[in-house]
């Protein structure tokens, strides 16, 4: 099996991990926020570093594709890009609710719906629906929620809620079959099977074209009192 270097940065949780046979060979992960421009770059040497002295061939980058954090996912796809071209290897793009459902669904009963929520700011989040198999349910979506947000879905079935966007929707999704796991982010660790079935199955992105699914058109705001000169 390859030798995969995993980069995840859609949300404030920043993390790189070095795979081989489905193991992980060096890991790293950091919880604090806003850390993604300063931290990434130090993984990624600690990385490359332990790789020259082990004498390890890293056959693949695989990235978290999003949809995160706009600066989050573009600092880490252009990691990601940059080691791809410089060691010329493939590169491979992983949804983020995807490496988050895979983390939670040996966790819950196989009837739930899994529901990774990634945190779009106030009362919206990108939100997916999967089976435990990991079948799309329900395509990603910026949802705004409130007390009627998937009903249709929670009237059938019970759903977990999980990721930052879950921790707000908490005491706004009271129906019986709505449930919540705490502490679950996308990680670089939790992309490894993934990563190595892309690579098996040669599904790989355009190193030079890529860009993370956004969903949303990145916003800027200008302050009210900014002086023009």
């Amino acid at each position: 099996m390859p030798v995969i270097l995993n980069i995840e940065t859609s949300t404030p949780v920043c993390s790189c991990a070095l795979s081989c046979d489905g193991e992980i060979i060096f890991n790293k992960e950091n919880f604090e926020e806003q850390s993604h421009s300063t931290l990434l770059g130090v993984f990624v040497e600690e990385i490359m570093i332990y790789v020259r002295k082990k004498n390890i061939k890293i056959d693949a980058i695989a990235v978290s594709s999003g949809p995160g954090s706009y600066t989050g996912l573009r600092i880490g796809v252009s990691e990601a890009k940059g080691l791809a071209y410089g060691l010329s290897v493939p590169l491979i793009a992983i949804s983020t609710p995807i490496i988050m459902a895979s983390l939670v669904k040996n966790k819950v009963q196989p009837e739930m719906l899994l529901c990774p929520m990634i945190d779009a700011r106030r009362m919206e989040v990108y939100a997916t629906f999967f089976d435990t198999s990991l079948n799309v349910v329900k395509e990603t979506a910026a949802d705004i929620v409130n007390e009627n947000s998937y009903a249709d879905l929670l009237e059938k079935q019970p759903v977990v809620f999980f990721g930052n966007g879950a921790k707000k929707c908490k005491t706004v999704l009271t129906h019986p079959n709505a449930h919540f796991l705490d502490n679950i982010h996308p990680l670089a660790s939790g992309m490894i099977s993934l990563a190595e079935r892309a690579f098996v199955n040669k599904s790989f992105v355009d190193v030079a074209y890529y860009e993370p699914h956004y969903l949303k058109e990145y916003v800027t705001t200008v302050g009210k009192n900014k002086v023009l000169h």
